[in-house]
């Protein structure tokens, strides 16, 4: 291969990959070093520089300059010193009195058919280098990616896993991290979750959810500005995916009301989010700092309940409700008292007031 054809080749890879042209030279001088020791089958240290501006390749024999060694009865590591690849400071001021201790001498020793014949045995290796630097240029632009909303197409599907075209990599979304009951059609776009990014020998993988709690909370953030802006603040989520969830939110604005926001002019807001949700219900939490108020906001869609604190360090709390509010309270399957307790980080007991009488005179 001609310099010309070699430089040729290049600036394809450069342009065409995308890679710093930093990471392809020194890709290409690694594995050309390696075709020729193998192919020299030399003993001594070489080294590979190719010219970025003409693609000439040289190779160089280097011989380091080191200090003057002790007399041959006195030298006590003459065993093992690398005779081969170094040369006294005296002997170098011989043939160059600018030499110092450190320098490198370097005598070029490229074969006449190195070009053709190191290029064919080095072409695999730098094409390694090449997907290794790309691997690693994918991973640097999704590595900031994780417990972020990403919006990609289906492109392809297996018995157990959807694989999302994200642009310059794929993600996987395992069937169960699906809402339940969802139906996904093949090529078309899809909002998804990024739970894990991790690098490995193939690439970045990348796992997605949509059952993910996170993915309730990105999606209020991405159809909400108040959120980006600092009006309203999320304070939690606590998910049953394709059954309820149930969405914390204040304001830092005493005329905002964070729970209208969220529902929007004519309900659009909330209803853009239950659509991407499949119809799951959400209920909108008014968050308080005095923590009876918040159980008790928690456990809508029941009301009139009676929240004290019954062990602050364990964190639990009693909950009386009447008749008509208990059922709502506990929920379907006991589903609302349950996301209440993940919402609040309280576990919550709910009684009625004629259980606690009976209690008390039992």
């Amino acid at each position: 291969m001609e310099a010309k054809e070699f430089k040729k080749a290049l600036d394809f890879i450069v342009e065409e990959k995308g890679i710093d042209e930093d990471v392809v030279i020194e890709a290409m001088q690694t594995a050309l070093s390696t075709a020729f020791r193998k192919n020299e089958r030399a003993d001594y240290a070489s080294r590979v520089l190719v010219d970025r501006n003409t693609g000439e390749i040289k190779v160089f024999r280097v011989t380091n300059i080191v200090e003057d060694y002790p007399d041959e009865e006195e030298d006590e590591e003459a065993d093992t010193r690398d005779y081969l690849n170094e040369m006294t400071i005296s002997d170098a001021k011989k043939i160059n009195s600018d030499y110092e201790v450190g320098d490198e001498i370097l005598e070029e020793v490229t074969p006449k058919d190195f070009n053709r014949v190191a290029i064919s045995v080095a072409k695999q290796v730098v094409l390694q280098k090449i997907r290794e630097a790309e691997r690693e240029k994918i991973m640097s632009d999704f590595e900031d990616k994780q417990d972020e909303l990403l919006i990609g197409f289906l492109a392809m599907e297996d018995a157990k896993n959807y694989y999302v075209d994200l642009g310059k990599a794929r993600g996987i979304l395992p069937r169960t991290e699906l809402i339940p009951g969802e139906k996904l059609v093949m090529g078309s776009s899809v909002k998804v979750y990024v739970t894990k990014i991790e690098s490995t020998t193939k690439g970045p993988l990348i796992l997605l959810s949509r059952k993910h709690y996170g993915f309730v909370k990105r999606l209020f953030e991405h159809e909400i500005p108040e959120f980006a802006d600092g009006t309203l603040v999320m304070h939690g989520v606590a998910r049953e995916a394709g059954v309820r969830s149930k969405v914390a939110v204040s304001s830092t604005n005493s005329n905002v009301d964070p729970v209208g926001s969220c529902i929007g002019e004519k309900g659009r807001r909330i209803a853009n989010i239950i659509t991407e949700l499949g119809g799951e219900k959400v209920d909108l939490i008014a968050y308080s700092n005095v923590m009876e108020d918040f159980i008790a906001n928690s456990l809508s869609p029941a009301k009139n309940l009676n929240v004290s604190i019954t062990d602050e360090k364990k964190k639990e709390a009693l909950v009386i409700a009447d008749d008509e509010n208990l059922s709502l309270a506990i929920g379907k399957k006991g589903i609302n008292i349950k996301l209440a307790s993940k919402l609040t980080k309280y576990t919550i007991n709910i009684k009625t007031l004629a259980e606690i009488n009976e209690e008390i005179n039992s």
